[in-house]
Protein backbone atom coordinates (compact mmCIF):
# COMPACT_ATOMS: atom_id res chain seq x y z
CA UNK A 1 0.00 0.00 0.00
CA UNK A 2 3.00 2.77 1.35
CA UNK A 3 5.82 2.33 -1.10
CA UNK A 4 7.72 3.42 2.08
CA UNK A 5 6.03 4.57 5.17
CA UNK A 6 9.00 6.78 6.43
CA UNK A 7 8.17 9.07 3.72
CA UNK A 8 4.59 9.02 4.56
CA UNK A 9 4.98 9.34 8.38
CA UNK A 10 7.45 11.98 7.82
CA UNK A 11 4.91 14.48 5.87
CA UNK A 12 2.53 14.16 8.15
CA UNK A 13 4.34 15.10 11.20
CA UNK A 14 5.37 18.06 8.70
CA UNK A 15 2.00 18.92 7.79
CA UNK A 16 1.04 18.61 11.33
CA UNK A 17 3.46 20.66 12.60
CA UNK A 18 4.08 23.54 10.05
CA UNK A 19 0.38 23.29 9.35
CA UNK A 20 -0.30 24.01 13.29
CA UNK A 21 2.09 27.17 12.77
CA UNK A 22 0.29 28.64 9.19
CA UNK A 23 -3.50 28.55 11.20
CA UNK A 24 -1.62 30.17 14.29
CA UNK A 25 -0.23 32.85 12.02
CA UNK A 26 -3.76 33.46 9.73
CA UNK A 27 -5.03 33.41 13.28
CA UNK A 28 -3.01 36.32 14.69
CA UNK A 29 -3.82 38.02 11.44
CA UNK A 30 -7.65 38.57 12.52
CA UNK A 31 -6.27 39.43 16.24
CA UNK A 32 -3.76 41.39 15.39
CA UNK A 33 -5.40 44.55 17.52
CA UNK A 34 -5.69 42.38 20.39
CA UNK A 35 -2.44 40.81 20.37
CA UNK A 36 -0.68 44.27 19.30
CA UNK A 37 -2.48 45.91 22.93
CA UNK A 38 -1.23 42.88 24.61
CA UNK A 39 2.35 42.95 23.78
CA UNK A 40 2.78 46.61 23.82
CA UNK A 41 1.29 46.10 27.51
CA UNK A 42 4.22 43.42 28.16
CA UNK A 43 6.67 46.25 26.89
CA UNK A 44 7.30 45.10 23.65
CA UNK A 45 8.87 48.15 21.65
CA UNK A 46 7.35 48.50 18.42
CA UNK A 47 4.69 45.90 19.29
CA UNK A 48 2.65 45.83 15.49
CA UNK A 49 5.89 45.63 13.41
CA UNK A 50 7.17 42.81 16.17
CA UNK A 51 3.90 41.01 16.00
CA UNK A 52 3.75 40.96 12.30
CA UNK A 53 7.56 39.79 12.23
CA UNK A 54 5.79 36.91 13.99
CA UNK A 55 3.03 36.71 11.61
CA UNK A 56 5.51 35.88 8.79
CA UNK A 57 7.41 33.54 10.16
CA UNK A 58 4.41 31.42 11.48
CA UNK A 59 3.16 31.31 7.71
CA UNK A 60 6.11 31.22 5.78
CA UNK A 61 8.21 28.62 8.24
CA UNK A 62 5.11 27.05 8.68
CA UNK A 63 4.59 26.79 4.70
CA UNK A 64 8.40 25.47 4.40
CA UNK A 65 7.62 22.91 6.81
CA UNK A 66 4.81 21.30 5.07
CA UNK A 67 6.56 21.40 1.51
CA UNK A 68 9.78 19.88 3.01
CA UNK A 69 11.98 22.84 1.38
CA UNK A 70 14.40 24.19 3.81
CA UNK A 71 13.08 21.60 6.75
CA UNK A 72 15.94 22.21 9.36
CA UNK A 73 16.22 26.21 8.41
CA UNK A 74 12.25 26.59 8.80
CA UNK A 75 12.26 24.56 11.94
CA UNK A 76 15.03 26.29 13.54
CA UNK A 77 12.88 29.75 12.93
CA UNK A 78 9.90 27.81 14.27
CA UNK A 79 12.10 27.22 17.46
CA UNK A 80 13.37 31.26 17.40
CA UNK A 81 10.05 31.74 17.49
CA UNK A 82 8.25 30.11 20.20
CA UNK A 83 11.36 31.01 22.46
CA UNK A 84 10.31 34.61 22.18
CA UNK A 85 6.29 34.05 22.24
CA UNK A 86 6.52 31.36 24.93
CA UNK A 87 7.68 33.44 27.72
CA UNK A 88 5.46 36.49 26.46
CA UNK A 89 2.06 34.64 26.08
CA UNK A 90 2.07 31.80 28.19
CA UNK A 91 3.72 33.49 31.36
CA UNK A 92 1.69 31.25 33.63
CA UNK A 93 4.31 32.37 36.72
CA UNK A 94 2.11 36.04 36.87
CA UNK A 95 -1.62 34.39 36.79
CA UNK A 96 -3.68 31.91 39.39
CA UNK A 97 -6.35 29.52 38.97
CA UNK A 98 -7.91 28.52 35.62
CA UNK A 99 -6.22 31.19 33.99
CA UNK A 100 -2.87 29.32 35.90
CA UNK A 101 -3.41 26.02 34.65
CA UNK A 102 -4.42 27.12 30.86
CA UNK A 103 -0.64 28.94 30.55
CA UNK A 104 0.88 25.83 32.22
CA UNK A 105 -0.65 23.72 28.89
CA UNK A 106 0.26 26.71 26.71
CA UNK A 107 3.84 26.49 27.49
CA UNK A 108 3.98 22.95 27.93
CA UNK A 109 2.74 22.09 24.33
CA UNK A 110 5.26 24.72 23.25
CA UNK A 111 8.21 22.97 24.64
CA UNK A 112 6.25 19.31 22.88
CA UNK A 113 6.49 21.53 19.61
CA UNK A 114 10.10 22.54 19.93
CA UNK A 115 10.82 18.85 20.43
CA UNK A 116 8.79 17.85 17.06
CA UNK A 117 10.91 20.62 15.31
CA UNK A 118 14.28 19.27 16.88
CA UNK A 119 12.98 16.26 15.43
CA UNK A 120 12.61 17.44 12.11
CA UNK A 121 16.13 19.50 12.58
CA UNK A 122 17.55 15.48 12.91
CA UNK A 123 16.16 14.07 9.56
CA UNK A 124 18.78 13.50 6.90
CA UNK A 125 18.06 16.50 4.47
Amino acid sequence: MFSNLENEILFAARLLLGGAFVFAGLRNIQNQAFLTQLMATRGVPQARLALWAGIIVQIVAGGLVIAGIWTAFAAACLILFLLVATPMFDNFWDHQGPERAARINGFIANVALTGGFLALMAQPL
